[in-house]
């Protein structure tokens, strides 16, 4: 048996009682390639070399469930209820396909009784850690990656599936029965609750799916085209009957070019479109680029609203919640193309 000290960029083991799970989840944290390594130390029980207080129990029993987004994070409270604790790692406004985990993240990776991950490579960078907390024996839960591949769309490239499988409220309602099967693994006196919890959620989402339906329904077949910062919008498209343009592809890791941009000021003034949409999680560099090419042509086009693609809002505001999400782009989307929305 051992005792970890933390110290900066290594980890001494000294032959000190102390659980071998402990050791596994500091040595987890050590290898994702963060030098410092003090931000897990309070989290997973080490302490200084000349410490002598033992580390305080945490008060809340309920098993704690790490979500990566806030959209994932939403589903597992709908289905958890109050027997579990959510925390999720990427903020609100938070581009996943860019993030990099932080040191506090990797303590809550370590605490974790359970991950829940969007998967087919959404986040990006995240994903490494994920996979070393998996390696470590983890539970890790992605939702999407045990959809029917025929409800999926490819990549640009055709490589890889499109992650964006929540802008199809009937599409991302399959990620209801991996959450409730993970979280009935950790938690199976409460089994009986996730599933009614998840019977009623998934009625919420058919609601969902038919509010936003009937909302974007009012936008006339010439005018369903969205032209949005990156390729986000793909499910939104399929299932509600609209052509989606995205300046960057499905990762905005990827980078528009100049014939990009003209092939779009082309769709633009050919199709007399009147608004493009910048997104929450995306800098609007390119989106004003192509409205004053558009300008340039003679054809003014305005910016529709700013949309949620890959984060939700803030905490404490509609669009802070999954379902408030995709009403404001489902009236957002409607009134820039010239229908007020109810």
């Amino acid at each position: 048996m051992h005792r970890v000290i933390c110290s900066l960029g290594y980890i001494q083991v000294l032959h000190m009682p102390t659980s071998t799970a402990i050791l596994r989840a500091i040595l987890l944290v050590a290898t994702t390639g963060i030098g410092l390594i003090v931000g897990a130390c309070g989290i997973s029980g080490c302490r200084d070399s000349d410490a002598t207080a033992a580390p305080r129990p945490d008060a809340d029993s309920r098993p704690l469930v790490v979500a990566t987004t806030g959209m994932v994070a939403d589903l597992v409270r709908g289905v958890g209820g109050d027997r579990i604790r959510v925390e999720t790692l990427i903020a609100p406004g938070t581009d996943p396909h860019l993030y990099k985990p932080t040191r506090t993240d990797l303590g809550r990776i370590v605490r974790a009784d359970l991950l829940v991950a969007n998967g087919l490579h959404l986040e990006g960078r995240l994903d490494e850690a994920l996979r070393r907390a998996e390696d470590a024996g983890r539970r890790v839960c992605r939702v999407a990656e045990d959809f029917p591949g025929d409800r999926l769309l490819a990549d640009e490239a055709g490589d890889h599936a499109d992650p964006h499988v929540w802008m199809d409220p009937s599409l991302f309602a399959l990620a209801i029965a991996p959450i409730r099967a993970a979280l009935s693994e950790i938690a199976p006196a409460h089994a009986a609750d996730f599933h009614a919890n998840a019977e009623r959620l998934t009625d919420d989402l058919a609601a969902l799916d038919a509010e936003t339906e009937a909302a974007l329904a009012l936008v006339p077949p010439h005018r369903r085209v969205l032209v949005t910062a990156h390729d986000a919008f793909g499910y939104l498209g399929r299932r509600y009957g609209f052509e989606v343009v995205g300046i960057q592809g499905i990762s905005t890791e990827s980078e528009a070019g100049v014939r990009d941009l003209r092939r779009l000021v082309d769709l633009l003034v050919e199709r007399d479109l009147p608004a493009v949409f910048v997104e929450s999680t995306v800098p609007p560099r390119q989106v004003e680029a192509l409205i004053a090419g558009a300008a340039a042509r003679g054809r003014p086009v305005s910016i529709g609203g700013e949309l949620f693609s890959d984060a939700m809002g803030a905490a404490g505001t509609p669009e802070g919640t999954y379902p408030g999400m995709i009403r404001h782009n489902a009236r957002t989307i409607a009134e820039a193309l010239g229908v007020p929305a109810p």
